[in-house]
């Protein structure tokens, strides 16, 4: 498969982005490349942006990079990609035709020691970054789109959202896109109460999930 070539990197003032060269989704990844509308582009290693089909009829949305995606440049790798992938095999979905984005396009993390721990992103840093996500369901128009923890729901569904109460049931979005939250996989993950919790936290986000098989 052919590399996609990408454009020279612009000189970009802090608190602003370049604008998309056209349309299309990968101009939209390449301004997002540049992206400095919010401080988290400083620490971060790279823009991890959305990765899919651009006609895929689903659209998934978490919440942003980890560390592994950080360092890889791709979504949803590190062990809440996998035990999301390990959720999808299950149901016999396919991720390749999936479009797989995050709320947030760069890590934002704290040092202890050698690691990076996660730290959620504020409201001004997602809101900073919301053009990209719209920009993305602009150009995809998912007859679907799966949001995969709160602020990935509160992003897409509004602030009054609560994945607590509300996740795995269907809402409809103004356009007509149907949409549905499930808790991140990362909650799964680390899930308190040992084995048997994680057992039950993982068949709840499979059942969630499973409402893709409606399509």
């Amino acid at each position: 498969m052919a590399t996609r070539k990408r454009p020279a990197r612009r000189s970009v003032p802090e608190g602003s982005a370049p604008e998309p060269r056209d349309e299309s989704l990968d101009a939209l990844r390449d301004a997002a490349r540049d992206c400095k509308r919010c401080p988290l582009w400083k620490p971060a290693t790279q823009t991890v942006f959305g990765e899919g089909p651009d006609d895929a009829r689903v659209l998934v949305v978490g919440e942003q990079p980890g560390d592994r995606e950080d360092l890889s440049g791709h979504p949803f790798v590190g062990p809440a990609g996998k035990l999301f992938d390990r959720a999808l095999a299950e149901l016999g979905i396919d991720r390749a035709g999936l479009y797989v984005t995050n709320a947030v396009k760069h890590f934002k993390f704290e040092r202890r020691g050698k690691a990076r721990l996660h730290k959620s992103p504020n409201a001004s840093e997602q809101r900073a970054c919301r053009l990209w996500l719209e920009g993305e369901l602009a150009r995809i128009r998912p007859a679907v789109v799966v949001c995969l923890g709160a602020i990935a729901a509160r992003n897409v569904l509004g602030p009054a959202f609560r994945v607590t109460r509300q996740r795995g049931t269907w809402q409809e979005l103004a356009d007509g896109t149907r949409v549905f939250a499930t808790v991140h996989p990362s909650a799964v993950l680390r899930a308190r109460g040992g084995d048997e919790a994680r057992r039950l936290a993982y068949r709840d986000f499979v059942a969630d999930l499973a409402l893709l098989l409606d399509l």
